[in-house]
């Protein structure tokens, strides 16, 4: 008797029901479409309809789309989903900072963190990526390794569950509490710029969460090739995440580096669109003591941005278990801010922000990953 070979190549999957929520205006357009929910002469009028329902009231059911036709609302039902991800694990810093560990997948695990009284009202520090490849000595989320991009609803919907966290739908014109999103979560957003756009298109959208392009930062290591694409696609503001003047240390800090060195960099800052007075590049410099912090140092930074229009975020280090640095004295810091502001440079000292839940810039790392918060919380001195 032979042998028996089992076949699975036609074992059943679960079919993946397609996010409404990550789609541009035309993408959900032609869904509709092609789920047979509408025909393309009034297509356009009822993505118009589900995308004020999903984007400026917050809806999370179908069923509350009141406009909708009954039977329309059942097609989008069985077709679609527009569901948040679950969030794990919210926890509130004694300064009012809060993070959400949000879970997209099994294994597919992000943090988002919303900073009080930063931009106009408050800004939502949003991660492109699981993980992170570039390995900043410095930066306690580049400890672990990429897992994936997240995709475009993935992205957004860390801006949907920070406003159904701060109560703020539907969309306000005014007094917002969310009133800036920076790109300075996990992950490298240059490395996943097609998710990133067209989340940043989501958002900025005058329809739905409304927050303009001008508010929205988008920070990178210094992918250089895609930093004036960048520019083209997306018109938001650029940071740069720098931390050194000469590459022999930058090399270090940033690996990056190696592949795109400092002059490379700053030659395609200065070819970003739209860059101007109105529109400076800011430029990220973690304080690590007795390695970047020297009057020296702040002297050759003042030279390395000459003719760039740019304002500097002095980022005191904020410490993370297994770290090998440690943060400059506050006066040492404050020595440095003074050399760049008589050289003309907006240099505020970022005020360390949620550091008792490793919230603070750099410390961001997914649960899967990392030692349970709690035990982290436990070994993590706080200021």
């Amino acid at each position: 008797m032979g042998a028996t070979t089992l076949d699975l190549s036609r074992a059943s999957k679960a079919p993946v029901i397609p996010n409404l929520s990550g789609m541009t205006r035309d993408e959900l357009r032609q869904a509709i479409i092609d789920a047979g929910v509408a025909d393309a002469a009034k297509a356009r009028m009822r993505a118009s309809q589900v995308w004020r329902w999903i984007h400026h009231y917050g809806v999370t059911d179908f069923a509350l789309m009141s406009d909708v036709a009954k039977d329309t609302r059942a097609k989008l039902t069985q077709a679609f989903s527009i569901a948040r991800p679950e969030v794990v694990e919210r926890q509130v810093s004694k300064d009012g900072t809060r993070k959400w560990l949000i879970r997209f997948a099994p294994g597919i695990e992000a943090e988002t963190v919303y900073i009080p009284d930063v931009g106009r009202a408050g800004a939502l520090c949003v991660s492109s990526q699981v993980g992170c490849t570039l390995n900043c000595s410095f930066c306690h989320t580049g400890t672990q390794a990429l897992v994936r991009n997240l995709t475009a609803a993935e992205i957004v919907a860390q801006v949907q569950v920070a406003r159904d966290d701060l109560g703020e739908w539907p969309s306000p014109k005014e007094d917002r509490k969310l009133s800036n999103i920076v790109f300075m979560g996990m992950g490298e957003p240059l490395y996943n710029l097609d998710n990133v756009a067209s989340a940043i298109d989501i958002i900025a959208d005058n329809e739905g969460i409304a927050i303009s392009r001008r508010r929205i930062t988008v920070s990178t290591s210094g992918v250089v090739p895609m930093i004036p694409e960048l520019g083209a696609r997306t018109a938001t503001m650029l940071a740069i995440s720098l931390h050194a003047t000469n590459d022999l240390l930058r090399n270090e800090l940033v690996p990056l580096n190696k592949k795109y060195p400092i002059e490379d960099l700053m030659a395609a800052i200065r070819s970003y669109p739209g860059l101007g007075n109105a529109r400076r590049v800011t430029f990220e410099y973690v304080m690590l003591k007795g390695v970047n912090d020297s009057p020296a140092e702040a002297r050759a930074l003042v030279k390395l941005l000459k003719g760039v229009p740019a304002k500097i975020n002095l980022i005191p280090f904020n410490p993370w278990p297994g770290s090998q640095y440690e943060c400059s004295d506050w006066a040492t810091i404050e020595k440095f801010a003074a050399e760049l502001n008589r050289a003309g440079y907006a240099s505020p000292i970022r005020t360390p922000r949620g550091r008792d839940i490793l919230a603070a810039c750099g410390q961001l790392k997914s649960e899967s990953e990392k030692i349970r918060a709690s035990a982290l919380r436990a070994m993590v001195s706080v200021d």
